[in-house]
């Protein structure tokens, strides 16, 4: 059965041997094939999208450096001056083999490179295949502000494989699941219900994934470019993100994005039962799950006010006002819910005290 997705003027192929592949490439007619992979993703993946292109023995490999805190302009620029070196022209394609990072950077540059280039999304972590490959979102970091730069451009296609699943350790896998947390908290109590009692280490994930990515397809295909309803994407994000750059630049191991959006989703969870009707119970059920597949991020009042100004640099703020989706029941989220700076304090202090449960 074909369980392909139909996106913005482009197919999401599931295919675990990536068996569509060469006959896209092939109906392009590409002058050039470049390939974006950080030191990860050309060790582990790199050999797979190979076996899946016998025919494509004429390529060029840009390998950047793995982590969040490689997403930003130096980067970027160095991704172009290799194209350039490379003598890539308009009709070159990019491959984008890896995880956020090279998903997001690598649309980045391929959408402005002489004012844009093809590319194809094959995102190879957990978090990439249900959250950065699909939606059109291109970005890099400007200094700890997330994906702050970027463009909304779509893909000429994505590609999932759960092959790429089994290079993944248990923090990578548990960053990930976090993303499927909220699509199911935004749209879908079932799915809600389902990660209560999934393993993501043991569990067959291919229906997990494709429902995840079904969910979020279905939001960005009524709201391209996140005027409305799209918005509701970003519920965990706002307060999520800040914890995330805080990270960034103040811990020698930071966390991962899963990670603090987990954080960011407890927060706003607390801020949703506080003013959007969310009911203490679903606030204790959200708060359970959380706790029991992440770890506490140990941290004080000190640096709430370096997380409020953070927030404030959020694309999602209107006229200084800061702005949240918020849930008003597990499965239903709503947006431009603009929030006082002493409740996001409150709801930091809310998930210190929840997270030693």
């Amino acid at each position: 059965m074909n369980n392909n997705i139909a996106s913005l003027g482009y197919t999401v192929f599931f295919e675990k041997e990536l068996e569509s592949l060469q006959e896209f490439i092939n109906k392009g007619n590409y002058s050039q094939i470049l390939i974006l992979v950080d030191r990860n993703t050309n060790d582990h993946c790199l050999p797979v999208l190979q076996a899946a292109l016998p025919e494509l023995v004429d390529y060029d490999i840009i390998e950047v450096d793995p982590g969040e805190e490689n997403k930003n302009i130096d980067f970027c620029i160095g991704v172009w001056n290799t194209m350039l070196d490379f003598g890539a022209d308009r009709k070159a394609l990019m491959l984008n083999l890896g995880g956020g990072v090279v998903t997001d950077m690598g649309g980045f540059a391929a959408s402005t490179f002489k004012r844009g280039i093809d590319f194809v999304q094959i995102p190879t972590t957990l978090l990439s295949q249900v959250d950065a490959s699909v939606g059109g979102k291109t970005g890099i970091d400007l200094g700890n502000l997330k994906n702050i730069i970027g463009t909304f451009t779509q893909p000429k296609a994505v590609f999932i494989s759960s092959a790429f699943l089994q290079t993944l350790d248990a923090r990578q896998m548990r960053s990930g699941f976090a993303e499927v947390i909220k699509h199911g908290l935004i749209f879908d109590k079932d799915l809600f219900e389902q990660c209560k009692t999934l393993d993501y280490e043991e569990d067959e994930l291919d229906a997990i994934v494709h429902r995840s990515v079904a969910i979020k397809n279905e939001v960005i295909t009524q709201d391209p470019t996140e005027k409305g309803l799209r918005k509701i994407l970003n519920f965990g994000h706002t307060i999520g993100h800040a914890i995330e750059g805080h990270s960034l630049v103040t811990d020698s191991n930071p966390l991962l994005h899963g990670e603090a959006i987990a954080i960011g989703m407890i927060c706003e969870a607390y801020i949703s039962h506080k003013v959007n009707g969310l009911s203490i119970e679903a606030l204790g059920e959200i708060v359970s799950l959380f706790t029991s597949r992440y770890e506490r991020y140990d941290f004080d009042a000190s640096i709430y006010a370096t997380l409020i100004d953070l927030m404030r640099n959020d694309k999602k703020n209107e006229q200084q006002k800061l702005g949240f989706a918020l849930l008003s029941a597990i499965g239903t989220c709503d947006y431009d819910r603009f929030v006082e700076e002493d409740l996001i304090k409150e709801s930091l202090d809310f998930y210190l005290a929840s997270a030693v449960l």
